[in-house]
């Protein structure tokens, strides 16, 4: 997910990468070692990743007001994938991840369980068209370049689902997100996916346009904090308070926005007005709005529809070879006993 760069320092993009990860490969024994370096005894630091999105940034806040009330190694990570394969590795205790990116890890193999929603991608996450594409019908036969299993990927497959074409009414081309942003602006294809800061250099290209976006389909991309299932079991206390801190946080910012804005948009590297338009594209979630989305429901606003609908989209395109298993993804005793 996303914050926007600057000249002097260029954060690597999200990847956000769906495909299933690095977990199979990777053996019982290490796993099991590298569990055992945290979340163990109340002195031992729980190791939470993020990475460069609005909907994450805010941690730096808490790390930075000393509201977590536990000991918490807070690690940065330049490059998203990096996170989710700690993750996977047992080097975190818990990350901040997509919905997505989390059934993707689970397909493979991962015990992971969501304990916190931090925000909706509402626009940041866009389907850039050139000069005279101006419906998603007009991309039938056209050029398409996003990162393959990404979100990106995944929103113009639900634009085109939306419009009546598949996957083969397009020429997809697969390449990493700023090289595809890259290949629009030179004029190589004729549309692209990107997300936030990435969005920004896609419209230099003189008439292009925004096609469509993640505001279009809210609920399809959402973040959250994730955690190792056999570290939430062996620690609720722990998770507690991480959720505590979370929305301390959200509260902290509201009481002071403009020491908190200062934080966060030198954590994004960029300026308080970059980090301002950019962060306008993340739906933060509240307290209620997390209890909400955990019901039942028949939208993507719901986590447990958004999860199924999700899934079945992996396993449609090729990018989970087995059916995810989703019972107990969603823990909902954290944010209902929320401070």
């Amino acid at each position: 997910m996303t914050t926007p760069r600057t000249t002097p320092r260029k954060p690597r993009q999200r990847q956000r990468l769906l495909a299933s990860l690095l977990l199979l490969g990777l053996g019982a024994g290490i796993l099991s070692a590298c569990g055992q370096q945290g979340g163990g005894g109340s002195d031992t630091p729980v190791r939470v990743g993020y990475s460069a999105w609005p909907g994450w940034i805010p941690w730096k806040v808490t790390e930075e007001k000393g509201l977590f009330g536990i000991p918490v190694t807070l690690q940065w990570f330049d490059g998203y994938l990096d996170s989710i394969n700690a993750l996977n590795a047992g080097q975190l205790d818990c990350n901040s991840q997509t919905l997505n990116d989390t059934i993707s890890s689970i397909a493979g193999g991962a015990d992971l369980q969501v304990v916190l929603t931090n925000d909706n991608s509402t626009g940041n996450d866009q389907i850039i068209a050139a000069e005279g594409i101006t419906s998603i019908a007009d991309l039938k036969g056209k050029k398409v370049a996003a990162e393959e299993g990404t979100v990106d990927h995944y929103l113009l497959l639900l634009g085109l689902r939306q419009a009546g074409l598949t996957a083969d009414d397009i020429t997809f081309v697969p390449l990493e997100t700023g090289a595809a942003a890259a290949a629009f602006v030179a004029g190589q294809v004729d549309a692209v996916g990107v997300f936030a800061p990435f969005t920004t250099q896609a419209l230099k290209r003189p008439g292009s346009a925004t096609l469509f976006s993640s505001k279009e389909f809210p609920g399809a991309i959402s973040d959250h904090l994730v955690c190792r299932t056999d570290f939430v079991a062996e620690n609720p206390e722990k998770v507690q308070k991480l959720v505590d801190a979370w929305f301390a946080t959200l509260g902290e910012i509201e009481a002071n926005p403009g020491p908190s804005l200062a934080i966060m948009s030198q954590r994004a590297g960029v300026s308080e007005e970059e980090y301002k338009e950019y962060n306008a594209g993340t739906t933060i979630f509240s307290l209620e709005d997390n209890i909400k989305a955990l019901e039942p429901g028949t939208t993507m606003s719901s986590l447990p529809y958004a999860a199924g609908e999700i899934s079945a989209f992996l396993q449609n395109v090729g990018l989970a070879k087995t059916p995810p298993k989703l019972d107990g993804l969603f823990v909902d005793t954290f944010v209902k006993a929320a401070k």
